[in-house]
Formats: C-alpha cells, structure tokens, sequence
C-alpha cells in the first residue's frame, strides 16, 4: 500500500454529508465536510478508485500548498515557492481554475493569470523555456481557492468533471447532471430492493444512475481518461488492478426499473443513451403519460422524478402540480414518491403532505427533493383517548394540504 495523503473531493450545495458518507463506505479516512467539498485521507490507488467510483464527487484534488496572500505580489510570491518542475515539464501544458471568496481578490480570472505568470517565469528563470496554457486538454490542472487572505493551491486529478460519465450523447431540453440524479437517487434511499420508477424520464439520466446503483457499476469506469493519467507517478497496472476489482463485483438487478415521458422523440434519445452505457436490457421506458398512468406492479414502488417547472418549460404551474398530487394519490398505492422541484411556491398545489424535505442546489437553482407516502389502503394508528383507553383509527389523511 503507498502512503496516504489528504485530498479533497468537491460536489454540489446539499451533498456534503451525502458524499462524506461515500467516501467513508469507499474506505476513506480522516473524513471532514466543508462547503461544497470533502476532505479525507488515501493513497495514490484509492485517489484510483475514488475517480472511477465516487458518484457524487465532481473532482477529486490533491493539496500541494496552503499560503497566506493580502496582495497580488503575495499571490505571486506564494505560487513562485511551489516547484512546479516536480508536476510540469517546461515542454508541457496547463490549464488553472480558480474560486475566490475574498475582499483582497475580486476577479477570478485575475487571480488566474497572476498564477499563470508565477508558473511559467519559474520556468523561464530555471529552464530559459516555459509551459504554454491549455483549457482543453493541458497536461496539469491547477485548482487555486481562495477564501480571504488563505489561498489553498491543488492539482485536479479528474481532470473533465466527474458527472460527464460519457453514456450521455443525446439530452432533452433541460437533462439533470449525473451526479446531482445519482445523489438524489442516493437520498430518496432506494437500493434496488424494490421497482424504481420516472413518470417524467427525458433523456434518462436518472434511469441509468439508478441503474448503475442497482448494479453496483462505477459510474466513471467506461471513461478513457484521467488528470492523473498525466502525472509523473502514473501507474496503469495499479489502475488496471483496482478497475478490474471493481468491475467484479457489478451484479444482476433485482427489480423493475422502468420509465416513461410523453415525448417519443425524447424516449428515443434515452434509449440511445442506455445503450451507450450498456445498461438497455437493465431499463424499460415508453412513450406514456403519468397523469393518466396507474401502478402497475405488485408490492412497494419507489418514484423518482424531475418535473418541469417554469425556470425550464412554459406549465400553468396550479393545475401541472395539482395534478402531480391527485394522480399519486389515486393511482400510486403501496408507494413512496419523491421529485426535485426549484419552484417552491409550486408545492403548495400538490395538495398531499410532504415526509421529507431536503434542501439541494439545482444548477444556480435553490431546490426542494419532497417526499409524499402513499399507503396501500388504510393504515391505523394507536393513540389514547381522554380517558387514558388505547383506540385504532386511521392516520391524518396523507393527501391533506401543508
């Protein structure tokens, strides 16, 4: 085993405990949640392993300095006393994010090109030959963060974001990012013991993480490259080691995972993206309409869905959301149903009472991920009356308004 180091994963508002629970469950150690972001302890194979396996990561970063900076020479100075020979060649490229929170430095891409400069006059100073830059394609990125005056400096292992699994070739109007559908898969607590469901599918993007939950399938294992792969201590027989590892252990689904949306066109392009990831014979999806549908299966269902709201499509919001309501109340017995809604004044019109509330970032967008219970018949519960006697009747209707 190699030495352990700290890095850091990043993912969106909402999923911190979410993601440090991950990692933990991965094998991570020295697990410490921050904003938007993870802390935690591995060696080179399990950074490995966190890039292929990790669902709601967006990038796994490695510290390399940590530095006090009041002015823009301080940013300079502190950059400059980093070898950068020991991650760059002068002969290569490199490309540098930046995420600034300070009253010392206001702009970004400033502070972007002040690092850049600090970089490549190391280089011509040591070498008389600099690196060039690359957004695309660079053979380093750099991950600079500052909060205030402290200025934390990373390399990017991931190097593409994490949520481009590589399975989405074909997208509706307003397609749900991977790992935001992954985490809200995750949070609704569906494990694949029960049939899982999207009335309101599009491109299928919640299907296919459900899916690849249900299965056990690293949702980066497909991908052909990695930051890291471009790094001095590459090893691609570790890499292949732990790849091979946990590809053996993907298993057989044991329900239904189906799906419709009334857009054919929209269904077709699911399709091509399920077969893209190899999971077509896993999913079922159809042209239909859930405000007409009904449960069509025995047993407990779970429905996850994104619905439109009018940040994405035109919907008289009142009727589209009552309609939601009635529909899971009529025909979704023995079901537990969660959607991620951005209009909150929406959910007033459902009409049933929500279990669950849980605050999650869509994009820039503040939303809700609710959960309404549907029973199946008539559940009773026990209370005492005024005289202290234990009487059955039935709960508060779930279909009542908040």
């Amino acid at each position: 085993m190699g030495e352990n180091y700290k890095m850091i994963a990043k993912t969106i508002f909402g999923f911190e405990e979410l993601l440090a629970n991950e990692l933990m469950s991965l094998g991570a150690t020295e697990v410490e949640k921050g904003k938007r972001m993870v802390s935690f302890e591995g060696d080179l194979g399990f950074m490995y392993k966190l890039n292929l396996a990790c669902r709601t990561a967006i990038r796994i970063l490695k510290p390399i300095s940590d530095f006090e900076a009041f002015t823009e020479n301080g940013l300079y100075e502190g950059i400059q006393k980093i070898d950068w020979s020991l991650h760059l060649k002068p002969s290569e490229t490199l490309a540098i994010d930046t995420t600034v929170s300070s009253e010392f430095f206001s702009h970004s891409l400033y502070v972007a090109q002040k690092a850049k400069d600090a970089i490549v006059d190391q280089f011509r100073d040591k070498y008389n030959e600099r690196p060039s830059v690359d957004l695309q394609n660079p053979d380093l990125r750099i991950n600079i963060h500052i909060n205030e005056h402290l200025v934390s400096v990373s390399i990017d292992s991931s190097g593409e974001s994490l949520h481009k699994r590589g399975y989405r070739l074909a997208t509706n109007e307003a397609p749900i990012n991977e790992v935001l559908a992954a985490g809200l898969v995750m949070l609704s607590g569906w494990d694949g013991q029960t049939d899982f469901l999207d009335p309101m599918c599009g491109s299928g993007t919640i299907l296919a993480e459900a899916t690849m939950i249900a299965r056990n399938i690293p949702p980066n294992i497909n991908r052909k490259s990695f930051a890291f792969m471009q790094w001095r201590d590459w090893d691609p027989s570790l890499f292949k080691t732990i790849r091979d590892s946990l590809q053996s252990k993907i298993k057989e689904p044991q329900h239904q995972i189906s799906g419709f949306d009334i857009d054919e066109e929209v269904i077709e392009k699911a399709r091509e993206n399920f077969r893209t990831a190899g999971l077509e014979k896993y999913i079922t999806v159809r042209k239909g309409d859930f405000f007409t549908s009904k449960k069509t299966s025995e047993g407990p269902l779970h429905i996850l869905f994104n619905p439109p709201y009018n940040e994405r499509l035109d919907i008289n919001t009142e009727n589209f959301y009552t309609s939601i309501g009635s529909t899971l109340k009529k025909n979704y017995p023995g079901t537990n149903a969660w959607f991620i809604t951005a209009n909150l004044d929406a959910l007033k019109f459902v009409g049933l009472k929500a279990s669950r509330r849980i605050e999650v970032a869509n994009g820039q967008l503040d939303a809700r991920l609710v959960k309404y219970e549907m029973y199946e018949g008539t559940r009773r519960t026990s209370f005492k009356n005024k005289e202290g006697q234990i009487e059955q009747h039935p709960p508060e209707s779930p279909s009542k308004g908040e």
